[in-house]
């Protein structure tokens, strides 16, 4: 399931009440069922199969196999060097022994006898399983003899040989039997000590032929899973405790060899002998509590969604685990033993109280028990993940690794704080939203290969039956843990998946394989350049630290006087976190693991490097909000002002971490225009009540306050310039003043007089109607510059001091939507609002701590925004409440009512400064927010297909092939107009009017200038495209709905007579004269116009 999945059914989102406080709580309030219950059983209803036509046909194949298996005549027993060496040969078929082999000569003997029961289990017999789910498995037990095995046989691999001939001797007798099915070997759950048996009906593994459509739940792809265990009760479960050591090392003192135990081993080994308790058991649960398997169905899918599952690759936590643990406190776990779930319960309310658990559970480091453990805790307690079923006397994660333990409950922690937030959309957050996408959770990753040998890279670790990759990781989990410390929140290491092999003999080829570590970093803690460790004076501490670091260890000495070891790693500060935790990556690996540097590929750095992000860029922003502060002193020291200064407040992106470049001083050369700033005076008569007569006194004052600065403050010269204003209502001027030293800012005057009298004049009824509608124009305007851009530049401010990620993730979306020419449209303010809601709703993920993840998540964000009929409420203060949040749902309702095709107000984003939903979506035609929609799915699919494998570069490449029209402008045009001031030049120095002064701040840059007039003036024949204000490019659609037409007096474009299509046409018939208007366009631009590249012409 996708965010964006068709099937979701659109349902009230009014979620009733605070989400459940303990686990007993209802989803059921006095006025019925709540929107999550409601589409939680829609989506239950959409999940379950139809087991008849979806499995047609698998009963009798099971029986089958059941009747084969039972056929089977009785052989041996036999010595394991004569089943290796001669029946093998003769037979043809692999015996599938795990790691390390029998050894030679070995006096142990295998056979096979008819098996004590055949079942099957799994969530095919419980009917839990999803239609969405990856691979479909039917799990068939064969339980072997007791006479098969001898008291010692749980020590030294003995059980598992005479399993493995077990399984070959049955896996040889059915694909003899069936030749229309596809046998092959594979490890349960990854377990390299657990080989079963795949069977794959040839007739599930064909496609529909074409022209043959495949019904929606039916004709499924599944596979038997064959599956020996041992009978309960075979092995004495006191000898295989957590603390016992059930493998004897060749060579060496079993009284020494007793002390190192084999956890993993003994818990594999009492698992094999529970499947039967563990079918009685769900069975007893599912007839005891009517919900259960809707509530281990709703578990499947979040898991799913998650990535989890029972193989160890996947996390070693899958359905069965979950329905297992479910079972289990419907039982016990409560402080005396009671159970803590009720079997009354609704499935939605079972499943979050199991989300409840697992999230208050500290799973990674706390040793839980479900019953009461005769022993004690410490015969249970073990490394890894503990939850021990006391009845069973199995520790039901034993195939869980650290890491994935940890994973779990940051997500279970994740989905608890979704449900708790009532503006969240629950149910997407939970079960439609993949959240198993590496980009959108990890800021970087590394891939290390893992060595032929894993016993020479790691410190002396026992085996117990692991596989060797798995050894290998947690090693490498362990290092980097204590390597990266607090730099590192959350470390994930993807195993290689093992593999299915050949149930017959052939040649295998070794592949190299690596894992793949995810890091989700701490900002502030990662960019540290120096770690340190315990004080000098602890000699073992300190001693352990100089073993751990090596030779890079150091003695650090704080102005205190206190003498620590430390780590410096300040050569690397300049690359910033990414650079000091890869370098601190690479040291450790070599030095712990032994690994060269062929064997660490790194993967994440791509999207900062696109704009060139860098650690220095914070400390140009915090100096444009220093220059601002002087800036604001220096005007209101000012004493001949004839009013008093109430606030001056920056509104340029560049004030608030967000612009897409670093701001520098000098902003001239680099073509940018001064920092906008509003100035407003205290509540004053002295303001004219004429609009027009406002403007002139704003005037008045900039030329005031201009002359004032110069004269008061060395360095300082301003500029007067004049506004692009059609109306003498309109603002008129404002006041460039340059630091020469420094930056320079563009200030404007406010007055709350000029806001009163045009909101007098919207509602004035006795004005015509046109008045009327440039006043509220002018209006918005006014507020958009005056109240809105303020509230807004603080608000983005103070969250990038909040969220150290906001600012680059911020400027990396700004720079995708100007790589797709929508920058024209979408206004920086809007996008900062996008890419702040990322933030402040991050779920189901966390917050994001990068750039990359913080970039992808807005563009998932964008990829699931239904804008035809949801409103964007961005709530940084969470100040809007329910009624509000109700008026703003209302208001958008009403505009899509009036306008339906969506031609005035398409995007609809609310703000605790502007309730409207329309101040910062301004302009932005449907096809435009289409356009928006689609590209941002098309890069999140990209992501998520393509993984650590993508090329950041792809996500901001864009063609030119979809437009009509291409407009390509001289850059050598664009260079002179910046750096050209205005005045006249001459070729004598004496008539040069500029002298040797330095140009003039620019009024507007001059691509956008030339936009502007485009937009002006053909906006109704042509829709433009552009990026970035320096692009050089300017792309164009002719607008389909002008078509032939009759003559008309009032034509929206340039129309020429044409030769009709219908023979009866009686009127002259006029087409858009394309050509007329590409020439008054290259009449317009001139000289800035390199070329015009237009589609069929």
């Amino acid at each position: 399931m996708d965010s964006n999945s068709p099937k979701r059914r659109k349902l009230d989102h009014n979620h009733g009440g605070a989400v459940f406080d303990n686990v007993t709580s209802t989803s059921l309030g006095g006025s019925g069922p709540s929107a999550f219950v409601l589409e939680t059983d829609e989506l239950l209803k959409e999940s379950k199969l139809d087991y008849s036509k979806a499995f047609s046909g698998l009963d009798q194949t099971l029986r089958k196999f059941k009747d084969t298996i039972e056929s089977i005549e009785q052989y041996g027993p036999v010595s394991i060097d004569d089943a290796s060496a001669n029946w093998e040969k003769t037979s043809r078929t692999v015996i599938p022994y795990p790691d390390p082999k029998p050894a030679k000569n070995s006096p142990y003997k295998v056979s096979f006898e008819k098996p004590t029961h055949i079942n099957v289990v799994g969530s095919y017999t419980s009917q839990t399983m999803a239609k969405s789910q990856a691979t479909f498995a039917v799990d068939m037990i064969v339980v072997m003899p007791k006479s098969l095995f001898s008291e010692k046989d749980y020590r030294d691999y003995r059980y598992f040989y005479k399993r493995a001939f077990f399984l070959a001797y049955i896996a040889d007798a059915l694909r003899k039997q069936f030749a229309d099915v596809d046998f092959a070997y594979a490890n349960f759950n990854g377990n390299a000590l657990l080989p079963i048996l795949i069977a794959r009906p040839h007739s599930r593994s064909s496609k529909p032929q074409k022209g043959e459509k495949e019904e929606k739940g039916t004709k499924l792809d599944y596979e038997i899973r064959i599956i020996p265990n041992a009978p309960e009760g075979v092995f004495p479960t006191t000898k295989l405790t957590a603390g016992s050591c059930a493998i004897r090392r060749s060579g060496s003192d079993e009284s020494k060899d007793t002390k190192t135990p084999t956890p993993y081993y003994n818990n594999t080994l009492k698992a094999e002998s529970q499947f039967a308790s563990y079918l009685k058991l769900l069975h007893r649960t599912a007839s005891s509590c009517a919900s259960f398997k809707d509530a281990c169905i709703l578990g499947r899918i979040w898991l799913q969604q998650r990535g989890f599952g029972g193989d160890t690759a996947d996390g070693g936590f899958g359905h069965f685990h979950w329905a297992v643990l479910m079972a289990l406190l419907l039982q016990t776990g409560g402080r005396k033993g009671e159970p803590i779930l009720s079997p009354a319960l609704h499935s939605s309310q079972l499943f979050k109280a199991t989300l409840q658990y697992l999230a208050s559970t500290n799973l990674p480091k706390k040793t839980v028990v479900l019953g009461q453990v005769a022993g004690g805790l410490e015969t249970v307690r073990q490394a890894g993940p503990v939850l021990y079923d006391a009845a069973r006397e199995v520790n039901i994660l034993f195939n869980m690794s650290p890491w994935s333990a940890f994973m779990l409950n940051e997500h279970a922690k994740l989905s608890l704080s979704a449900m708790n937030d009532p503006q969240v959309d629950q149910f997407d957050s939970l079960f439609i939203t993949r959240v198993n996408q590496p980009l959108q959770v990890f800021d970087f990753f590394v891939s290390i290969n893992i060595p032929s040998d894993v016993s020479s890279t790691t410190s002396g670790a026992v085996g117990d039956g692991r596989a060797t990759k798995l050894v290998f990781a947690e090693e490498v989990y362990r290092t980097l843990k204590r390597a990266l410390g607090e730099r590192a929140k959350l470390i994930n290491i993807q195993i290689p998946k093992s593999t299915a092999w050949k149930v017959t003999q052939s040649s295998t080829k070794l592949k190299t394989e690596s894992l793949l570590v995810g890091i989700v970093c701490d900002p502030v803690k990662a960019s540290q350049a120096k770690d340190f460790g315990p004080l000098y004076e602890l000699k073992k501490e300190a001693a352990k630290f100089r073993e751990f670091w090596g030779d890079i260890s150091e003695l650090w000495q704080f102005p205190s006087g206190e003498i620590v070891e430390s780590v410096n790693w300040t050569q690397f500060a300049p690359l910033g976190y990414f650079g000091i935790c890869q370098a601190i990556v690479r040291y450790i690996m070599k030095l712990k693991m032994k690994l060269a540097d062929g064997d660490l590929h790194f993967h994440g750095e791509g999207f900062s490097n696109i704009i060139s992000l860098s650690p220095t860029d914070k400390a140009s922003f915090d100096a444009v909000r220093a220059a601002f502060s002087v800036f604001e002193k220096d005007v209101r020291g000012l004493d001949e002002l004839p009013l008093s200064v109430k606030q001056i407040v920056p509104i340029g992106p560049e004030a608030r971490y967000a612009s897409l470049r670093p701001p520098s001083a000098n902003q001239r050369k680099q073509g940018t225009t001064p920092i906008d700033a509003i100035l407003s005076f205290e509540a004053s008569g002295k303001w004219p009540e004429n609009i027009a007569a406002i403007q002139r006194a704003k005037m008045a004052l900039l030329l005031q306050i201009g002359r004032t600065l110069e004269e008061a403050k060395q360095g300082v010269k301003v500029h007067l310039g004049l506004e692009d204003a059609e109306h003498e209502t309109e603002n008129l001027a404002f006041l460039d003043v340059v630091y020469e030293s420094g930056f320079s800012f563009r200030l404007r005057v406010h007055s709350d007089q000029e806001e009163a009298l045009l909101e007098r004049q919207t509602k004035d009824q006795t004005l015509e109607r046109h008045a009327r509608a440039e006043a509220a124009t002018l209006l918005a305007s006014l507020r958009w510059r005056s109240a809105i851009l303020p509230l807004h530049n603080q608000t983005i401010t103070t969250h990038c001091t909040r969220f150290p990620a906001l600012s680059s993730s911020i400027r990396l979306t700004k720079h995708w939507f100007n790589a797709h020419r929508l920058g024209n449209y979408f206004n920086e303010p809007l996008i900062e609002l996008f890419v702040l809601q990322a933030f402040l709703r991050p779920h189901p993920f966390s917050v994001p701590s990068s750039a990359s993840t913080g970039f992808l998540r807005t563009l998932l964000l964008l990829a699931s925004y239904d804008w035809r009929e949801e409103p964007m409420i961005v709530d940084p203060s969470e100040s809007i409440s329910a009624s509000q949040r109700l008026e703003i749902s209302t208001r958008l309702e009403a505009w899509r009512k009036i306008d339906p095709g969506m031609n005035r107000t398409t995007l609809f984003v609310a703000t605790p400064f502007d309730t409207t939903g329309v101040a910062y979506t301004q302009h932005i035609p449907k096809v435009i927010a289409t356009r928006m929609t689609t590209l941002a799915r098309s890069a999140s699919k990209a992501a998520k297909d393509k993984g650590v494998e993508l090329d950041p570069r792809t996500l901001f490449q864009s063609g030119l092939g979809d437009y009509d029209v291409v407009f390509y402008l001289s850059s050598k045009a664009v260079k002179g107009i910046i750096r050209d001031d205005g005045t006249r030049h001459s070729q004598f120095r004496n008539l040069d009017e500029t002298g040797n002064s330095e140009a003039l701040p620019l009024p507007e840059r001059p691509v956008s200038a030339f936009l502007r007039r485009l937009t002006w003036a053909f906006a109704t024949p042509l829709l433009f495209f552009h990026g970035a204000p320096d692009d050089t490019v300017v792309a164009a659609l002719w607008n389909p709905q002008l078509h032939d037409r009759a003559f008309s007096a009032n034509m929206p474009s340039s129309f020429k007579p044409v030769e009709s299509k219908e023979a009866d046409a009686e009127a002259d018939t006029y087409a858009l004269n394309k050509e007329a208007v590409i020439a008054e366009i290259a009449r317009i631009g001139g000289d800035l116009i390199e070329k015009i590249e237009v589609k069929g012409m």
